[in-house]
């Protein structure tokens, strides 16, 4: 397996605050955003009320309810609260999930660039890693006839991420519909990583489950970290196929026992949200995508395609004349800005840089500005 690169450069900026110096975090995919005033008041009254105790494996019936109840509500899909199993964060549903389905052998196709966990985990299980690219060209839409092409006997599972970490890229309605045939074609399982649903800048989000043959075939994994700034809370869940909960809950029982319950009651309000977090937090990533990515393309040797959702900028270095790697190392040892070189993402990602927009306008300005003066160490052989 291998190690995340979002964490590295963390640790290195945090060894640099340390000896004083002044680092603008813009790796980490964080918001800077808190949970509401009343996911606050529940989780208090929770822990009130004695909720700290073992609860049911696959989560309380409640929370399970609300789920279904919000999925129907945001992304027009019905699902049923018996096929939801609340997880401590995302990645162990993610491995979870690859567990259940995958033997040593298996190949799983997964975009390149992508979250670094797909391939990592694959291999950890024993499986094979199979990339397909999402390039500049294509706006880093999946190719379905590439895919298609890398699909063999031993294909067992395709993983999709719509908005995508790190491009910021949301599927077409075309895309996702021939990746759909694709998995019923050849009797594929689809691992829907669907963390970033509710960042989006526009139109409607199109979950993968929505499409002909995919309820029976389609794990979704989903959480709280992102959408409702509950990063810290480790709360994600699994959607599942009914076939395949008796192996969730079988894990669960074997690894983590169930997830803490008064985060999960919390969690209830953070879905209802009555205060209107979620939709405010976006509008304000949408502002802060504009400025950023406009400002960003001043940048001698920049240029970043507009992302569609989450709040990564994916940002093309190769007019800079440098690798991604030592541009990297430059921002964070000189200007104190701290991003992560692209190849951290796969192969395909060696000539980019992604920043997380995920701070306030004030310190994106800041960032830019520290990245403006910097940039002499390359503005020679920039080109525009």
């Amino acid at each position: 397996m291998s190690g995340e690169g979002a964490l590295s450069v963390f640790a290195r900026a945090k060894e640099l605050e340390g000896q004083g110096r002044s680092i603008i975090h813009l790796e980490l995919g964080e918001p800077d955003f808190h949970p509401g005033k009343s996911v606050i008041e529940a989780a208090a009254k929770a822990l009130a009320d004695g909720k700290d105790r073992y609860c049911a494996v696959a989560g309380v019936p409640a929370l399970r309810e609300e789920i279904a109840a919000y999925l129907a509500r945001t992304r027009n899909i019905n699902v049923s609260a018996g096929n939801i199993v609340l997880a401590p964060g995302c990645k162990i549903a993610l491995f979870l999930a690859m567990m259940a389905l995958l033997e040593p052998g298996d190949e799983v196709l997964y975009p390149d660039p992508g979250f670094p966990g797909y391939p990592s985990i694959a291999l950890g299980l024993g499986a094979v890693p199979v990339p397909f690219k999402l390039s500049a060209g294509n706006h880093f839409q999946p190719d379905a006839a590439e895919v298609r092409s890398k699909i063999t006997s031993r294909t067992r599972m395709l993983l999709t991420n719509s908005p995508g970490n790190p491009t910021g890229t949301v599927y077409t309605d075309a895309v996702q519909r021939a990746l759909a045939e694709l998995a019923v074609k050849h009797d594929l399982w689809v691992l829907s990583d669907e963390i970033y649903a509710r960042i989006i800048y526009g139109g409607e989000y199109l979950s993968m489950l929505r499409y002909p043959g995919m309820k029976e075939r389609t794990l979704i994994i989903d959480g709280f970290s992102k959408s409702f700034a509950m990063t810290g809370w480790r709360l994600g869940y699994t959607v599942a196929p009914p076939e395949v909960m008796a192996a969730l809950n079988l894990m669960v029982v074997n690894t983590y026992t169930c997830t803490a319950e008064f985060t999960q009651y919390a969690a209830i309000e953070a879905l209802r949200d009555r205060e209107g977090n979620t939709p405010r937090m976006v509008a304000e990533f949408a502002r802060r995508r504009e400025q950023f990515a406009r400002d960003l393309n001043q940048v001698p040797g920049f240029h970043i395609q507009l992302p569609e959702g989450a709040f990564y900028a994916w940002v093309d270095i190769t007019g800079t004349g440098m690798s991604a790697e030592e541009l990297c190392r430059i921002l964070l040892e000189e200007a104190g800005v701290a991003a992560i070189p692209g190849a951290a993402f796969g192969p395909a990602g060696k000539d980019f840089i992604r920043f997380s927009f995920a701070s306030s306008t004030a310190t994106l300005k800041e960032a830019v500005e520290r990245i403006q003066k910097v940039s002499s160490a390359w503005q020679a052989t920039a080109v525009r």
